[in-house]
């Protein structure tokens, strides 16, 4: 069953809505709170593609739950800002708010605004809803180190039971002592679900499922030498709260804005992404770049393989149905190593790609000694630029090569002209994101040779 239907139906908590369910509008969201490290580490999630089994063990905060005898301040500040109109979208709105008052980042109007990037409005243009957001963000100015949940309940921005939220969490986990049985050994595996309960989201409400979401032990990200080590259910936001992460990709914060919305980076995994085998996975392709190794078990053996091995043909795998992702590792970029991602949609923003593209590139004193170029949109798979990137190798770094280079990709791609544009815009657009690889991470290059088209 989905969270969504569980709060609604089960729990007679309507002011959760029905909108999509498809995880884009937002009306269905909720805070998932959980022990981390003791504090409670609260997220947004959709509830409409959130598997109940996922919240095991967890509090799920509904818009009932963060109402107070009079409208709390951040509903207040929804109306003296004139921030809603019919009303429906109002609820995730509120929530999504409620998760930034309760998270350690800065308080900032732009973090503010940024922790509501995956709710939709149809009727008031947004800006009254941003002036909402920064007068939120004012109500935190003075929390300096003190910690969330004693913050909002003593300043009375959320309901006072929140204060023993972290208790109450204690004493459950005891209580369940241990993870969700799981004996079926064909059930399916599960992970954030973010893409299978659209797909498949009547099969799935009477599907066995191994929900993996829930493992600690499949949700850490280690550094172990030269390696990074990820559990298989490390979300796209656990990426980019992650200090390793943070240290060899400075650039993945923005990145990674790139990559859905705030709920649906809280609750996507990234083996869920690779086995979703979308030809136009963002974190397929941007690990296929890294050339990425996964250690696929059944539960008794394992094997490696590495990630450009994975996909034989559309939605094909090299995997049985019994084995899931284990873990996920690769070599951290050295110092010589450069790494870039770029992504193009019809949105910016919370949007499937048109065309996607990551690089690694090595040089030593100007010359290419190596490089790893992935592609997606432009075939039936997620694409490993081979020829491309062997022609690079060895080579001068310049923007004639890069020119040529461009030419070498469109003879390894396939695309098709569907909803998210023509063949020779994809192919098109693939070149252009190439450019801007070497645009990004080599700024001397003479930038108008490379805009020709």
């Amino acid at each position: 069953m989905l969270l969504l239907d569980f709060v609604r139906y089960e729990k007679h908590l309507t002011g959760t809505k029905i909108g999509c369910r498809e995880g884009d509008c937002g009306a269905c969201t909720v805070l998932v709170g959980e022990l981390k490290n003791e504090e409670v580490d609260y997220r947004s999630f959709t509830s409409c593609l959130t598997p109940l089994g996922n919240v095991h063990g967890k509090h799920v905060v509904t818009i009932e739950g963060v109402n107070m005898h009079e409208l709390n301040p951040l509903q207040q500040a929804m109306a003296d800002c004139s921030a809603t109109q019919c009303g429906f979208c109002t609820p995730g709105f509120v929530i999504s708010l409620a998760g930034f008052c309760l998270s350690k980042k800065e308080a900032t109007a732009e973090n503010a605004i940024a922790s509501i990037d995956g709710n939709i409005c149809r009727c008031t243009g947004y800006k009254s809803i941003e002036r909402a957001a920064s007068q939120v963000s004012v109500l935190l100015a003075n929390r300096c180190e003190e910690e969330p949940l004693q913050f909002v309940t003593e300043k009375s921005i959320l309901p006072s039971y929140f204060a023993t939220i972290k208790e109450r969490l204690k004493a459950l986990a005891l209580q369940l002592n241990g993870d969700l049985k799981q004996e079926n050994k064909l059930a399916s595996f599960v992970g954030g679900g973010t893409d299978l309960y659209v797909q498949k989201h009547d099969e799935m409400k009477y599907a066995d499922i191994h929900f993996m979401f829930c493992n600690a032990g499949l949700k850490q990200i280690v550094k172990d030498g030269n390696k990074c080590i990820l559990g298989p259910s490390v979300t796209v936001t656990d990426l980019q709260e992650s200090p390793v992460i943070q240290e060899y990709f400075p650039a993945f914060y923005n990145q990674v804005k790139l990559v859905s919305s705030t709920p649906i980076r809280n609750m996507a995994t990234i083996a869920g992404n690779f086995i979703n085998a979308s030809p136009i996975g963002d974190f397929t392709i941007f690990f296929l770049a890294l050339n990425a190794r996964i250690v696929l078990s059944d539960g008794y053996t394992s094997r490696e393989i590495f990630l450009r091995k994975m996909y034989k043909g559309y939605k094909q795998l090299d995997k049985k149905p019994e084995e899931y992702i284990e873990r996920v590792w690769f070599e951290l970029p050295a110092r010589n190593q450069l790494f870039n991602f770029e992504k193009v949609s019809k949105r910016t923003n919370l949007d499937i790609a048109s065309v996607n593209t990551a690089m690694l590139v090595t040089t030593t004193n100007n010359v290419i000694t190596e490089a790893s170029i992935s592609a997606g949109g432009v075939g039936p798979i997620p694409v490993y630029l081979a020829k491309t990137s062997a022609f690079l190798t060895g080579e001068l770094l310049n923007e004639e090569l890069i020119l040529e280079a461009t030419g070498i990709a469109q003879a390894e791609i396939s695309p098709i002209s569907d909803t998210r544009g023509t063949a020779t815009y994809k192919s098109l657009l693939l070149s252009q994101l190439i450019k801007a690889h070497f645009i990004t991470l080599f700024p001397d290059l003479k930038i108008e040779k490379l805009l020709v088209v």
